[in-house]
């Protein structure tokens, strides 16, 4: 067969991002045609039963023709390994081995090029894979999957290792393996992936499931919401996408080609694309209409290619793809057939100019919990350093000269037995009592003689089953938990009226705090561990003295016109932070110590409000998170529009808004507190966590305002589950509702572990900041401890 005259290319210049640099016109339809494409070379069968390889290093003239099937070319894919590099394809008649190199150098010598026929299977093949090692080749004909040894041309016969359920009512067009995370993606006709766990142990468990359709509308919107933010006040942006969606039916994306793609994502301080050693596990997506680059971290779209976007491009509508990027590498190709005409076309994308132009603008300036500059005069946390540093005087008046009182030494000139004249000097300092004996007993009642082991990270991980009690005789829902600060107390608030707190070991009776008329929402802990802080359904707030077991100061359900969602201890326990509605607002408060025989029920502490701000979509608030063991001027907020805003107090103003955090409402913001009995680096307290119902658990990093990785192999479909960063920083646990906690490494999508044993839905999870530890609540009022080994 002679060579197919090349059409004229389209414009090579039409784009930064796409060039088209080859296209060809088959004389059969090219709609189904198997496509395939390796670092350097694509391939595709050409008038149905001519399989011709192109490649972008050599002149598009030298294309190369390999005849040897009789039957339409069904199935095509290169080897793994570049030397040699080897190509399968497959018919209704043969199944065809082909060494790359070998045929064009037969081809150049004007000899014609043979490949190896592996086996005349007389079936219709629908996919082929090579082995790692090209060593063997997978073949799919029917409803059978024969691996040939490609050395001996054999077959080897295998057993079923594993079967899945029916996935979806459409069919699963594509298959890869991650071996880096040793998972398998699978990708549908629908535009649904489904991302398996391959590690033992694990039985194929889901680690996620991503609707191709709704990602890309979640990344137009977060594309369009920071457009906005960057436009003049008055101008608008349009996504052409949402423009032309009127009068369109809703778009489906078939999963035709999954790819591996590893890429740089921009700096997190300039912005720029590198491409350097340490990359982003990433995935191409190709289906019918557009390319897509999907983060396997975070299983968020990073870049979405719209071919309408190209009016330039031959093909508009694709019914095969095939694509590949080489590692490290700032260009991918891609091979595209035509769904409704017959042409094929490759095309050259530019992944760094991709990515800068459709990357999400972060904010103006690095935002950091940590605080890096002292508290401005402007400051609404101004409020509370100030009486500190500038005490009000008793009486303003300066008094008048001649009532000064002249400085002269104090001389008694009569011996006063108090003032320790008649007694001899002493001769040593103060030293404490040292051998007191306790006879066994606890100088105090408060007193917890319960001691931490050294925090390890040798053995980290608390998986062994040490405690297991009930909070209460009946069952009854743990709606939260936190530690204290130094480890030794632990506070839950019940579906009564109730707030415990037991010491950590779980062991002795706790002591109970009872007030409110409704279950308890919140309970916080002050840094100085002497206040209790709990809200409740009741719509109070209640400040508790956690040695007397009294209510200190209430918030009654007047004091804010809408009822508090989520309150704590904020800025040192300089104020109380609170949310009510669409506001936050921050409470300077004052706990009285007085005690008052007659009146000791009626708490004599005040509060005042020094500052509010509302959400800026003014919707309600139904999270917040503020770290109160350091200064911090950040504030956390998530509202029922799906949205996460981050507040910078000390310029009392909004300093960016994540669009699109979840597909529901966060109903948990986690952030990484530490703990003062191990170190982390730094830039570790910028990460934060949020959940939200039968959407999983999101880490995102402050810095660059991004979600770097997704949890979601645990059941969490209909009750909101609890969640908690490991003092370590390097674990996260989370309840779930198939009556086990999981616990996840931050550098992995798949769980590490499952703690079994519960007899309810887990609703709250806790580690304990001294020690390796790490307690369990159930929907049915079960605490469990697990320790490590």
């Amino acid at each position: 067969m002679e060579t197919p005259p090349e059409m004229p290319s389209t414009d090579g210049h039409m784009s930064d991002i796409v060039t088209e640099r080859y296209v060809v016109e088959s004389k059969k339809s090219v709609a189904h045609a198997s496509l395939a494409c390796s670092t350097q070379h694509c391939a595709f069968p050409l008038d149905g039963n001519h399989l011709c390889v192109w490649s972008p290093k050599d002149p598009s003239h030298q294309l190369l023709t390999l005849q040897g099937h009789h039957q339409l070319i069904t199935a095509v894919v290169f080897g793994n390994q570049i030397d040699p590099l080897l190509l399968c394809s497959a018919s209704d008649d043969y199944i065809i081995m082909w060494n790359v190199d070998e045929c064009r150098e037969k081809t150049l010598k004007g000899l014609t090029p043979r490949g190896t026929i592996l086996d005349s299977l007389l079936q219709t093949v629908l996919c082929l894979r090579f082995s790692l090692d090209d060593r063997a080749v997978a073949v799919c004909a029917g409803n059978k999957i024969s691996v040939m040894d490609v050395e001996v041309w054999d077959f080897c016969m295998g057993s079923l290792i594993y079967s899945s359920s029916i996935l979806t009512a459409y069919p699963l067009l594509n298959l890869l393996i991650n071996e880096e995370n040793q998972q398998l993606v699978t990708g549908s006709a629908d535009g649904q992936l489904w991302i398996f766990s391959l590690i033992e142990g694990h039985h194929y468990h889901c680690v996620a499931h991503v609707d191709l359709r709704k990602k890309r509308e979640t990344f137009t919107t977060r594309r369009m919401m920071s457009e906005q933010c960057r436009l003049p006040e008055g101008h608008q942006y349009h996504c052409r996408h949402e423009v032309d969606k009127r009068g369109e039916a809703e778009a489906t994306f078939p999963i035709l080609n999954l790819a591996h793609c590893d890429l740089c994502l921009p700096d997190s301080q300039c912005g720029a694309i590198s491409f350097a050693s340490e990359c982003t596990k990433c995935l191409w997506i190709g289906s019918s209409t557009a390319l897509f680059i999907l983060n396997l971290a975070s299983f968020e779209l990073e870049a979405a290619l719209h071919f309408k976007d190209f009016q330039s491009l031959s093909v508009q509508v694709a019914g095969s793809c095939a694509v590949m990027s080489e590692p490290i590498s700032a260009k991918a190709f891609c091979i595209l057939s035509s769904m409704f005409g017959s042409k094929i076309a490759v095309l050259e994308i530019s992944l760094a100019t991709l990515l800068s132009v459709q990357q999400c603008p972060r904010a103006g300036r690095m935002l950091s919990v940590l605080a890096s500059s002292c508290v401005l005069a402007t400051s609404p946390l101004y409020f509370g350093i100030i009486k500190e540093k500038f005490p009000k005087l008793a009486n303003a008046k300066r008094p008048a000269v001649k009532n000064v009182v002249e400085d002269k030494p104090l001389v008694f000139h009569s011996k006063v037995r108090s003032s320790g004249y008649t007694s001899a000097p002493h001769m040593g300092m103060f030293s404490p009592k040292t051998n007191i004996k306790h006879n066994n007993k606890r100088s105090s009642k408060y007193k917890n003689n319960y001691k931490c082991k050294e925090y390890s990270l040798e053995s980290f991980l608390p998986r062994n089953l040490s405690r297991k009690v009930a909070v209460a005789q009946e069952p009854i829902a743990v709606n939260c938990l936190q530690f204290s600060g130094d480890g030794q107390q632990l506070a839950c608030g019940l579906g009564n009226h109730l707030s415990l707190v037991f010491n950590a070991s779980l062991s002795g009776a706790p002591a109970a705090f009872s007030g409110h008329d409704g279950a308890v929402s919140t309970v916080c802990w002050s840094h100085d561990k002497r206040w209790l802080l709990s809200t409740g359904r009741d719509q109070t707030l209640r400040v508790w003295s956690v040695h007397r077991t009294e209510l200190m100061l209430l918030l009654a359900p007047d004091a804010f016109p809408k009822p508090v969602t989520a309150a704590q201890f904020y800025y040192m326990d300089t104020f109380i932070l609170l949310s009510s509605g669409p506001e936050f607002c921050l409470l300077k408060y004052h706990i009285n110590l007085c005690r008052d025989d007659m009146q000791r029920y009626k708490p004599k502490s005040r509060y005042k409000p020094v500052f509010k701000l509302p959400m800026t979509s003014g919707v309600d608030i139904t999270s917040l998170s503020a770290v109160n063991d350091f200064y911090s001027h950040i504030i956390l907020t998530a509202g029922r529009d799906r949205t996460v805003e981050v507040f910078d107090l000390n310029a009392g103003c909004s300093a960016a808004v994540l669009a699109e955090v979840h597909s529901r409402p966060v109903h948990r913001i986690c952030q990484n507190k530490g703990s003062s009995f191990i170190a982390q680096q730094s830039l570790a307290y910028n990460l934060f966590l949020t959940t939200a119902v039968g959407d999983g658990v999101r880490l995102w990093d402050l810095r660059n305002l991004r979600c770097v990785r997704c949890f979601e192999g645990h059941p969490n479909r209909s009750y909101p589950c609890g969640v908690a960063f490991s003092p370590c920083g390097r674990l996260m646990a989370c309840g779930a509702e198939d009556r086990h906690a999981y616990v996840y490494e931050m550098g992995s999508s798949s769980f590490l572990y499952r703690l079994a044993g519960h007899t309810d839905t887990i609703t709250e999870v806790a580690f304990n900041p001294a020690a390796p530890q790490l307690v369990t609540a159930t929907l049915d009022g079960k605490l469990q401890l697990f320790v490590a080994e």
